[in-house]
């Protein structure tokens, strides 16, 4: 079991690799005052849906989960609802002053976790994926620092619905065009009212975001799928062995 004051609520500065520039401290607090408010209780893509099925219960009351990328740790109160305790890890300091509120945090970088290897029960990204294009070396790192049955859930965009190739300015008739082979990063984005046109995306075919997982050694359990009419939301649940 993890306890919660081996983390500290004020991050460290750390400065190397991507430490010293975070994309998404220009947008922390537009992204917690004005974004997140108007998505209101709602859960149009299924996400808290997914999150609570994916993951679960733990088997001891109290069992650490850490959310890489957390954000603002707005999934917080959802891992603590089933019975987790929520620990967050993101590169952002401006957006962890905003998550320190809601669950213990630590400033670091996703590639190089500060945690000992086969230590954590359980960890998440929820809507990170595409902020991180090194994807491949995230998913090795979180098969090292979890314990044997430990359990990885992803919940994402949908690697065959959205993106740069993708025109969903009408969900009704979304149009795929040519590009969904290519990996690529864009920040092209069919509304100007979201997160992609200010910090961009990196898209991984579907194929290739799951040898990731089979790669680090980890074994798929479940699968979820969210929104409406086409799916925006992927996600999965696998377990080290």
């Amino acid at each position: 079991m993890l306890s919660a004051n081996r983390l500290s609520t004020h991050p460290p500065v750390w400065l190397h690799g991507s430490m010293a520039t975070a994309a998404y401290d220009e947008i922390a607090d537009w992204y917690e005052t004005e974004f997140l408010p108007r998505q209101g209780d709602t859960d149009p893509l299924g996400t808290t849906r997914a999150l609570r099925d994916l993951l679960g219960r733990p088997d001891d009351a109290g069992n650490g989960c850490l959310e890489i990328g957390c954000g603002t740790g707005v999934h917080a109160a959802t891992v603590r609802e089933l019975g987790w305790m929520p620990i967050g890890v993101d590169i952002s300091s401006r957006m962890l002053r905003h998550a320190a509120g809601r669950m213990p945090v630590v400033r670091g970088d996703v590639e190089r976790l500060p945690f000992g290897s086969g230590t954590l029960p359980a960890v998440i990204a929820v809507w990170v994926h595409t902020d991180m294009p090194a994807y491949p070396a995230v998913v090795r790192e979180v098969a090292r620092v979890l314990r044997p049955g430990g359990l990885f859930v992803h919940i994402g965009t949908h690697p065959c619905f959205c993106g740069g190739f993708a025109d969903r300015s009408d969900l009704s008739a979304v149009v795929v065009r040519p590009g969904y082979l290519d990996g690529h990063w864009t920040k092209a984005s069919y509304t100007d009212q979201g997160i992609r046109d200010k910090v961009g995306a990196t898209h991984w075919p579907l194929p290739a975001l799951l040898s990731m997982v089979t790669d680090a050694g980890l074994r798929f359990e479940r699968f979820a799928e969210g929104g409406q009419p086409s799916p925006a939301m992927f996600g999965w649940a696998a377990r080290k062995a």
